[in-house]
């Protein structure tokens, strides 16, 4: 993760992945290439790109100390992160709910504060960073939500892309504008997404 400091919420693993063993798939889905990676605690890293070998730099750039390899569908704890590349895909896609894996990411108390605040978000709706820094008590913090959603590690299933500047301009998204705007269409309308 890109966060410059120890803190976490209980993750199996020190800064920068150090001691985390991480497995990963990779899938087609409605807005390109899907990566979703994990311990055998939970996820820790889902993200969306055009080139398979760009999303494995990525995720060794926020795990650099991490033991990073292909999930193996044929081990049971590694299957568990193909399943959910499919169920993060078919999401995207319009055609299922949300699904909820178990997490397993680091942060301080202040990003999983705005986490918590992006994941009550409901589907088809948003919210802006100064409202998101209103609800966690820190109404002055507007630009350290900003960045707290920024250094979110897994994409969608903590829906930053729900989050949008005071204006309704969508701001930025790690993953590209032209996904946080497909996503929000398809969560408002409930129409599926075409494979891109």
């Amino acid at each position: 993760m890109r966060a410059q400091n120890n803190s976490s919420r209980d993750s199996s693993y020190g800064p920068h992945g150090d001691g985390a063993e991480i497995m990963y798939a990779i899938v087609d889905s409605a807005l390109g290439r899907l990566m979703v990676a994990g311990t055998r605690r939970g996820i820790c890293f889902a993200a969306m790109g055009e080139a398979d070998r760009a999303l494995v730099a990525e995720l060794r750039g926020d795990y650099p100390l991490a033991t990073i390899r292909v999930a193996d569908p044929n081990r049971r704890a590694d299957a568990r992160i193909g399943q959910w590349a499919d169920a993060l895909a078919e999401y995207i896609a319009g055609r299922s709910k949300m699904p909820t894996p178990p997490m397993d990411i680091r942060g301080t108390p202040f990003q999983f504060a705005v986490w918590d605040q992006l994941r009550a978000i409901p589907a088809g709706q948003t919210r802006s960073y100064s409202e998101i820094a209103r609800r966690i008590g820190r109404p002055r913090a507007i630009r350290a939500v900003g960045t707290a959603n920024g250094a979110n590690p897994v994409s969608i299933i903590i829906p930053c892309h729900r989050a949008l500047r005071a204006s309704g301009h969508l701001g930025g998204y790690r993953w590209g504008l032209e996904r946080k705007r497909k996503l929000l269409e398809m969560e408002r309308s409930g129409q599926p997404l075409r494979l891109s």
